[in-house]
């Protein structure tokens, strides 16, 4: 049985994360980092599990979190590092993964571990809102010795369902999600209104549907050529995220009548880096209403298609921030509530007001133009960089690009892809500022939690988590894994979770599972990684290309 090397005292703390995209990748590298006690006792190895997801070098920088090591590797392979004996032992293990990933792992993890010892902690959760399959969601994720719940409210729903099915619900640990930070929302009226459109790969999924929202987010660029609109994607094409996106708008632009006008761009970059100089967040669901929501930006979730399930967007009912376009045409901006901000864990400082007129412009939706409307190609692109006066855009870290740009990581550099950005006082920009102080006091409950009050300013929101994971390191050994389905309570499902990702029944990889590199010349391995790309290449060119018209030929 391998052994997990881990004194009560650790100068480093090791801690291996594996995460299927690159949303969770980003959330499984900050989680490790927030738990870590001082920035610079972590040694963090990265490994992306193989499959339709896994990012690209672009998608990863674009990320912008970096591991000392990253690897890709199959489920097997990775248990196959776990108990490796000629490398040191890892302390904790992030699974940022969909929860059959993390059921098979943690399964593995108990054929590697059976009995009581030595082992790795085992920590995961949730990469944003969780507005669909709860119950099987969290259930395949039961067995770990953390389950991140990133709100009040969520860490409640967790607790109902473990409790519901009598399983063990200590491991449910409330925190925030790890990327809630940057700079507060300060309105800068010597700028362009900018609204940022964030759209995602699979919500809403008929074309009609998306090309609807394209539309109307080019008919708001229209109806206020004061503003700027910014349609922010997720990935080029070829890519994919955490979930499938077989209409991208980058194709969808090209269909729609009249293009989008000048003041109308297609954007790639950083989310955080993007919300630095955002007057107003727009979205369907996306978890970056959370981040902007966190920073103070007034946030529209939007009704337009309904509000229903299939959608997301019900996890706003109560936010204030439910929004048609109509609305925001009419100059509405939404006014978050206080109250259900705390609740998810999100809340923010309370942003400066607007004095005298400058007040009065916000509240009517726009401001005073400051330069002139910012080009696009004749194909919809933007093109290359983007800049806006009085403000530094790269304060936060790096830069962010167009989509006919590039992403410039260069420390402090103040050029975008395209030319030169001016900076001035009024810029919003705080690199000072964090949403969860190092030394702030935090207030804890009696089960180990913070207490309500959700991520401001002063308060650690991940003291909580990060004092359990204290604990258990502490131990002189663990207790097995013991997740919730078994052979025994789920004869029916669980060997075929297993058996996806190459593993037997009892957790332990299948015959051939592991490859070993031993032996096989670099040449040889060069042609496997060329093989495996092509054919990754060719499934998501089916995805995007060649299921949509098989789909719409089989509606004739």
């Amino acid at each position: 049985m391998p052994a997990s090397n881990r004194p009560a005292r650790r100068a480093v703390l090791r801690v291996a994360v594996l995460a299927d995209s690159d949303t969770r990748w980003k959330w499984g590298a900050l989680t490790a980092r927030r738990l870590a006690p001082e920035p610079d006792s972590l040694h963090l190895t990265g490994y992306l599990l193989r499959g339709r997801a896994t990012p690209t070098a672009r998608q990863l920088g674009e990320v912008g979190v970096q591991a000392d090591r990253l690897t890709e590797v199959t489920c097997a392979g990775f248990l196959a590092e776990l108990s490796a004996p000629d490398r040191p032992p890892y302390d904790v293990v992030v699974l940022a993964l969909v929860g059959g990933a993390v059921q098979a792992v943690l399964h593995g993890a108990r054929a590697l571990w059976p009995g009581p010892g030595a082992r790795p902690v085992f920590v995961t959760g949730y990469v944003g809102v969780v507005y669909e399959k709860l119950a099987d969601g969290l259930l395949l994720r039961h067995g770990a010795d953390l389950v991140l719940a990133n709100s009040r409210h969520d860490a409640g729903r967790f607790r109902a369902v473990y409790g519901g099915v009598g399983a063990d619900a200590r491991a449910v640990v409330e925190t925030a999600l790890p990327f809630l930070d940057g700079a507060p929302y300060e309105p800068v009226t010597a700028t362009p209104h900018r609204v940022v459109f964030a759209v995602q790969p699979s919500v809403p999924e008929s074309r009609a549907d998306r090309l609807y929202l394209l539309r109307r987010a080019a008919e708001h660029a229209r109806l206020h050529p004061e503003r700027e609109v910014l349609i922010k994607l997720r990935s080029r094409p070829g890519e994919h995220t955490t979930h499938l996106e077989e209409l991208p708008y980058q194709r969808l632009v090209e269909q729609l009548p009249g293009g989008i006008p000048s003041n109308c761009r297609l954007v790639y970059g950083n989310m955080g880096e993007i919300l630095d100089t955002t007057d107003l967040l727009v979205t369907v669901s996306s978890t970056a209403a959370l981040e902007s929501l966190h920073r103070g930006i007034p946030t529209a979730v939007l009704t337009d298609l309904g509000i229903r399930e299939a959608l997301g967007n019900h996890h706003f009912l109560g936010s204030g921030c439910l929004a048609s376009w109509t609305q925001l045409d009419e100059g509405l901006l939404p006014q978050a509530d206080p109250a259900w901000l705390s609740d998810q864990g999100v809340d923010h400082p309370t942003p400066p007001p607007l004095a005298g007129a400058a007040a009065g412009a916000c509240a009517a939706g726009s401001a005073p133009v400051a330069g002139g409307p910012v080009s696009a190609t004749a194909a919809g692109d933007p093109a290359p960089g983007v800049s806006r006066p009085g403000r530094d855009v790269h304060a936060a870290a790096g830069a962010w690009a167009s989509a006919g740009g590039t992403v410039s990581n260069a420390a402090g550099s103040a050029a975008a892809a395209g030319g030169p950005v001016s900076t001035a006082a009024g810029s919003r920009a705080s690199a000072a500022w964090s949403a969860s102080a190092a030394g702030g006091p935090v207030s804890v409950t009696a089960a180990g939690d913070p207490a309500p009050g959700g991520s401001r300013p002063g308060r650690d929101v991940h003291a909580a988590a990060r004092a359990r994971l204290h604990e258990l390191l502490a131990e002189p050994g663990l207790p097995a894994l013991a997740p919730y389905y078994t052979r025994d309570t789920a004869p029916g499902y669980l060997p075929g979770i297993l058996a996806r990702h190459h593993l037997g029944p009892d957790g332990r990889p299948l015959p051939g599972a592991v490859r070993t590199d031993a032996g096989e010349s670099r040449l040889r391995r060069r042609l496997r990684a060329h093989l495996r790309d092509a054919a990754r290449g060719a499934y998501r060119h089916g995805v995007q290309r060649v299921a949509p018209v098989i789909r719409r030929l089989g509606e004739l």
